[in-house]
């Protein structure tokens, strides 16, 4: 292994071990022996040697966590695969790079901390390096990746290369115990190999590793892919497209439209969820089944959340000035922006700066975000938003299976119950059955149901009778720009005034 050389890492074992605080009460005796034995000559080199050895244990033990103890950094990489593709000719071997992305290192630092995170990574590259031969160069990446750059070898091709990543996987199957946690490590491996660049240097094959890499985590976790010319074009088509999505957003051509909630007791406005509206100057309007992956894939699902939630208050406020009573919008939030640490302080000043109540914003997460095991930082943002006077409520109810457990733990106000049990609920027995059991849980529970995706009259009458708080659907009204919204709300307006009804 090229991390140090063999005698460097000897000597630095040796300090290591005589670091361990159960041997240094022994230091005075070793001294003692030194000069009993070789008289004043070994005693002023142990004298001068401990120390060194001591320094050497501590040069890379005491500068702090980090994932990447003596290991080389990128430049190093490149230079030895430099030096073996510019001597390839004369002596007939080759190399390949392979890149190593850890999966899921987000929820990892969100659930333990950056110090755990360092630890893990730290440990994990120990374990990747007894993996590799005398010689392969091991470097860390920015963002926590690792790059290796192989010894120079007589053959190499894809099965062999496919293997090492097999072997590379398995060196970190094993649960990492730091602070009596157990952590499983996993990552995605991309490689390139000589040949499949368009130029032959060092930077090039590191490159490509990285966009197989970066292939690979798509395709995760635990993929392995094999850098091929076709992924490049593919990678700067996103890079692409992300550039037309961030134009989008600060160009104003995504906007908030609003769906309407009515109380299912008396018809009245229980409030408008916000759904984003693709307006492209070509292609029209654009749903967000065909843009939302693509903005989240993008690393965009943050930007357009604080678009949506500040044309949500913009909303509230221009309704207020009208006299239209809206008691609530209601706003997606992605996993993303839950796990970001200063959400909550950001909302509040958000708040704040449109002079709202925070109990007119209700914040929708998806039942998979509570479902996979949310991390303590989107667990205290939760519980930081419903303290703040956010009401909580909990999307596509029955699709993510959230446990009871997993309900109580967060401080809900409403299940949003999923469109699957409101289908043809008025004419399927068991979809009955199965909205009567949810509704009866959530009462239980001291929670409020809203249903989703009702479309017909005899939709919407079943749910009544069942008990169900509020309704949401084509049945009722279809998303809106906000000029619609408006619109819509002074037509219901003027249809529940008083004596409306009997002139009509």
């Amino acid at each position: 292994m090229q991390v140090m050389g063999g005698s460097s890492a000897a000597f630095v074992r040796i300090g290591n071990l005589l670091r361990r605080p159960e041997l240094l009460a022994f230091l005075p005796a070793l001294t003692l022996l030194a000069y009993w034995l070789g008289g004043e000559r070994s005693l002023v080199l142990m004298a001068l040697g401990l120390p060194l050895l001591y320094a050497a244990g501590g040069t890379f033990r005491d500068r702090g966590p980090s994932a990447g103890e003596g290991l080389a950094l990128r430049p190093h990489v490149v230079a030895a695969l430099d030096r073996v593709l510019g001597e390839r000719a004369s002596t007939g071997r080759t190399t390949a790079c392979l890149v190593l992305q850890f999966d899921g290192m987000e929820k990892l630092l969100d659930r333990h901390g950056r110090a755990v995170q360092s630890e893990m990574l730290a440990r994990s590259a120990e374990r990747l390096c007894g993996a590799l031969r005398e010689g392969d160069v091991v470097a860390r990446l920015e963002g926590g990746g690792l790059a290796v750059a192989l010894y120079p070898v007589r053959r190499l091709d894809l099965e062999t290369l496919v293997r090492l990543a097999s072997r590379l996987q398995s060196a970190l199957a094993a649960p990492i115990s730091i602070d009596g946690s157990r952590l499983y490590v996993t990552c995605s491996i991309g490689f390139s190999l000589p040949g499949q660049t368009e130029t032959a240097s060092g930077k090039a094959l590191l490159d490509a590793a990285q966009v197989a890499a970066d292939e690979a985590v798509r395709n995760g976790p635990g993929a392995v892919r094999a850098f091929a010319p076709g992924m490049a074009r593919k990678r700067a088509d996103r890079d692409a497209f992300r550039e037309v999505l961030e134009a989008a957003l600060d160009g104003g051509q995504i906007r908030a439209w609003f769906q309407p909630q009515i109380r299912a007791a008396d018809g009245g406005i229980g409030g408008f969820e916000v759904l984003a509206r693709w307006q492209h100057p070509e292609r029209g309007l654009i749903l967000p089944g065909e843009f939302l992956p693509a903005v989240e894939e993008a690393g965009l699902s943050e930007r357009l959340g604080e678009v949506m939630l500040f044309q949500a208050f913009s909303a509230l406020r221009q309704w207020d000035r009208d006299g239209l009573q809206v008691p609530s919008v209601a706003v997606n939030f992605s996993a993303s922006e839950l796990r970001n640490p200063r959400l909550v302080e950001r909302l509040k000043w958000e708040i704040d700066r449109f002079d709202l109540l925070p109990s007119r914003l209700s914040v929708e997460i998806l039942e998979t975000v509570v479902a996979e095991g949310a991390s303590d930082v989107v667990v205290h943002n939760i519980a930081g938003l419903a303290t703040l006077g956010c009401g909580i409520d909990l999307d596509d109810f029955g699709t993510g299976h959230a446990s009871i457990t997993t309900i109580r733990r967060f401080a809900l106000r409403r299940l949003k119950i999923d469109r699957s049990f409101v289908t043809r609920a008025d004419t399927d027995s068991n979809q009955r059955t199965m909205l009567a059991a949810i509704i009866s849980m959530a009462t239980q529970l001291g929670l409020e149901t809203l249903a989703e995706g009702v479309e017909t009259p005899g939709e919407l009458a079943t749910l009544t009778r069942l008990g169900c708080g509020h309704l949401q659907g084509y049945g009722i009204a279809q998303p809106m720009p906000l000029a619609g919204a408006s619109d819509w709300l002074l037509a219901r307006k003027e249809l529940f005034r008083p004596g409306a009804r009997a002139g009509s």
